[in-house]
């Protein structure tokens, strides 16, 4: 039914639990136009669907996931000896090298996998407009974390720019496991203008729904807690979280700057071993990020410290507990 909608070239907002497969059926319409134009030999160099996420381990997430469905096309081509079809898809973000943004821009990938941010940035650049101007398709996951403030404003913004840009009609699609009021949402997606002649939202709404049992515990040390935090108090947070950790499978503990990351890293590394905990958060180089969120999928990890960094919706495999 998610894919349907879309089919129809309809705005549509997606509200389910995650895991559920909605990124995939907010592709899945996209990408069945893009290998149909191929086998009918008009597939131009051109960007036809973007995708945007707040994040950038997000965006980077999205990119690796995408590459199994495509393989599995390109060996459904060949077993039924239809010609092949190479779906080009880039990842843009602030960690981006300057001269693959150069490349991106002489030969424009299919589908594009960017940040509301550097979508900004393609729209104020010559070569960046003209890459986007045969854009139809976009789609923004995790829009719940974009609505109510600036960066959902200036994301508005981009949207409306890009849609003035378009040489056809833009269809929005939004993604997200948390919307409410659903409505609001919706009217956010699809801009100022997205109503039709009776004032009715031109968006479908599928509201999958879901309730996922939660186990919720407040913890305290037993020293009592002051302004700065004594060593006693530390002692027994790195004590209690030590215990934690060795009583779960996999444990993502937050913590709210990248110094506190950093610190509580080293000294839980101390104690457990630095080779199943690591930090993460924006300062790391994109190597290590990546290199951490693939060890926390394969479960190499037991533990990992992150800032607002990994909080997203981002594929991180099983979890078994969140601190």
């Amino acid at each position: 039914m998610r894919a349907s909608e879309i089919q129809k070239r309809q705005n549509t907002l997606i509200s389910a639990p995650t895991g559920s497969g909605k990124t995939l059926a907010a592709f899945l319409s996209a990408i069945n136009d893009l290998i149909r134009q191929g086998l009918e030999d008009t597939l131009p160099d051109q960007t036809q669907v973007i995708y945007i996420s707040p994040l950038k381990a997000l965006s980077n997430d999205i990119e690796w996931n995408l590459q199994i469905p495509l393989r599995g096309i390109e060996k459904e081509l060949k077993d039924s000896s239809l010609p092949e079809i190479k779906l080009r898809v880039f990842v843009r973000t602030g960690d981006t090298t300057s001269s693959a943004r150069t490349k991106m821009t002489k030969n424009p990938p299919h589908i594009l996998v960017t940040t509301p941010e550097s979508l900004y940035l393609l729209l104020t650049s010559e070569g960046g407009r003209k890459m986007l101007s045969d854009v139809h398709t976009v789609i923004v996951d995790e829009i719940h974390a974009l609505v109510g403030n600036k960066r959902g404003s200036h994301l508005s913004l981009s949207l409306e720019r890009l849609n003035a840009l378009t040489k056809r009609g833009l269809i929005r699609i939004g993604l997200s496991a948390t919307q409410k009021p659903i409505e609001t949402v919706a009217r956010f997606l699809i801009g100022s203008n997205g109503t039709n002649g009776a004032r009715e939202l031109d968006c479908t709404i599928i509201d999958a729904g879901h309730k996922r049992e939660v186990d919720l515990a407040i913890e305290l040390p037993r020293s009592p807690l002051t302004a700065v935090m004594s060593n006693e108090v530390w002692g027994e947070v790195y004590k209690r979280l030590e215990e934690l950790i060795k009583k779960h499978k996999t444990t993502l503990i937050f913590v709210n700057t990248r110094r506190l990351a950093e610190r509580m890293t080293h000294n839980l590394a101390e104690r457990l071993g630095e080779e199943i905990i690591t930090a993460h958060h924006c300062s790391i180089s994109k190597e290590h990020r990546l290199d951490a969120e693939r060890r926390l999928k394969s479960g190499a990890l037991r533990a990992l410290v992150a800032t607002s960094s990994l909080e997203l919706g981002i594929d991180i495999g099983s979890i078994d507990l969140v601190c």
